[in-house]
């Protein structure tokens, strides 16, 4: 298939979300203000059973089949000694995930959600029987000396994204999350939102992995070199994504797209999986509706990239781990918004007068 039809497969898929629904959110948020309490005094939780009802069209969705997928793929940029950890540890955290013994995998089963683990870029050679296996690329290319990918590898990866996501809906599943594995991934993030958000490498390169000082002023000096060699087109999203980006990050992309085309409300974790979003939101501007941003991550750069989609984070736990951590956790906070907008009696089933 050639990269127009590729690109012309995804764009109908994109022209097939449905708008979100004005009239179902409304309802929501006027049986929430009938509920014993001063109107709009549950704050975000309130807003959240409205944006459940917009997103997937009722008034109180069944969301109890939930999935987590972690994307993970490597990056050839590790070559510039950007990160604290070698690019094994890929492979290792990815059976880490397989194996149950992740903190994703410890908090999904908390939250009654399965972790599918996708290999869409891994440099190494994978095998588990829970592994899903999409292999785009293995390990992209070092942006610091050419392009991370070709366009035709970024929309192939992006359009898996959307596959495993519909497979996923048509078994049930109606909330998902975003999650990634990927050492050096945090470089591709910050070069990213760099090019598409309109900031400077020193506002989007953190810390990572936990580098010191002068790792960090190096890591800075790389996205700007990525940059600049590769002219990565702002007004081009695709392009962006295949210039400095990541297979695991365009697979993140498929996801949300997927989601919002499935009428699915998507839990979207933290820089990197935000960074997946931008390029959604950019996109997809109807996606925008079916996102929830799940916390503030403690790397540089997330909030400002936050408010470039107009999202606001859930909870701030000064987390940076990824793998979808903070995304399964707000799991908790849909779950009670819904049983508070189900479970709590309105003022006049109650016989509380409102006056």
């Amino acid at each position: 298939m050639s990269v127009n039809e590729q690109e012309e497969r995804l764009l109908a898929i994109i022209e097939s979300i449905p708008p979100y629904d004005e009239d179902a959110a409304h309802r929501a948020e006027l049986h929430s203000d009938q509920l014993t309490k001063p109107p709009g005094s549950l704050g975000k939780l309130e807003a959240i059973g409205a944006q459940l009802a917009g997103a997937t069209g009722e008034l109180w969705p069944d969301l109890s089949k939930r999935a987590v997928i972690v994307m993970a793929g490597d990056h050839g940029v590790c070559e510039e000694g950007i990160s604290a950890f070698p690019q094994a540890v890929t492979p290792q955290m990815v059976l880490n995930f397989l194996n149950g013994g992740a903190a994703v995998n410890v908090l999904a089963r908390q939250a009654g959600a399965e972790v599918v683990c996708v290999d869409i870029g891994v440099a190494a050679e994978l095998k588990h029987e829970n592994l899903v296996s999409r292999k785009v690329v293995w390990g992209t290319r070092n942006m610091a000396k050419e392009a991370a990918m070709t366009r035709s590898e970024t929309v192939e990866a992006i359009m898996a994204g959307i596959a495993i996501t519909a497979e996923q809906a048509a078994t049930g599943t109606r909330l998902f999350a975003t999650g990634e594995m990927g050492i050096g991934n945090t470089t591709a993030s910050a070069a990213i939102t760099s090019v598409l958000a309109n900031l400077s490498p020193e506002l989007t390169v953190g810390r990572g992995t936990g580098i010191n000082d002068s790792v960090l002023v190096h890591k800075t000096e790389v996205v700007k070199r990525a940059i600049e060699l590769n002219q990565p087109n702002p007004g081009d999203p695709i392009d962006v994504l295949a210039k400095v980006g990541g297979a695991e990050i365009a697979g993140l992309v498929g996801v949300i797209i997927g989601a919002a085309a499935n009428r699915c409300p998507v839990v979207i974790d933290g820089y990197i999986s935000t960074t997946a979003a931008l390029v959604a939101s950019r996109l997809a501007p109807r996606t925008v509706s079916y996102m929830l941003a799940s916390h503030l991550s403690h790397e540089q750069g997330h909030s400002k990239l936050m408010e470039a989609i107009g999202l606001s984070p859930l909870i701030h736990l000064e987390m940076r781990l990824g793998e979808g951590t903070g995304a399964v956790l707000a799991f908790h906070l849909l779950d009670a918004s819904l049983r508070l907008m189900q479970e709590m009696a309105t003022f006049d089933s109650a016989g509380i007068s409102k006056s």
